[in-house]
């Protein structure tokens, strides 16, 4: 009985587990159903935005990739600019993108090693950065 409750339970864990999406386009192993994104938006030019992420991600961990979404354009700049580092042995993404001439968004999304979600280091992420764009 109790071994038919073990592998029953294992199996809905299973089907929990999953891929889930990432701000920069890309797939990762984690669970699905749970809040792992923080987004924002300011009024300040993209480069500067991206550059103060940039910043962010490299004081509190190392920067991994960074990259523009070309498949992704927007009308406003014509690309999305994206960033992917390690934080506390968990990964960051960042997505910087335009979304009017005044505005610009970001979304920072976080997933530890084993696809759970750190959402306090996506809100300190997103605080710092915004941070950095008042100095």
């Amino acid at each position: 009985m109790k071994t038919k409750f073990l592998v029953s339970l294992l199996g809905f864990a299973l089907l929990l587990a999953g891929c889930v999406d990432t701000v920069t386009g890309r797939k990762t192993a984690g669970f699905p159903l749970i809040k792992d994104r923080i987004e924002s938006s300011y009024e300040r030019p993209m480069d500067e935005v991206f550059d103060a992420a940039k910043q962010v991600v490299a004081f509190n961990g190392a920067i991994v990739s960074e990259g523009i979404l070309h498949g992704q354009t927007n009308s406003i700049t014509g690309n999305v600019r994206t960033l992917e580092g390690k934080v506390n042995q968990c990964t960051v993404w960042v997505r910087v993108e335009q979304t009017d001439p005044k505005i610009t968004s970001v979304a920072v999304q976080t997933r530890t090693a084993g696809g759970g979600s750190n959402i306090d280091l996506a809100a300190e992420i997103d605080k710092q950065i915004a941070l950095k764009l008042v100095r």
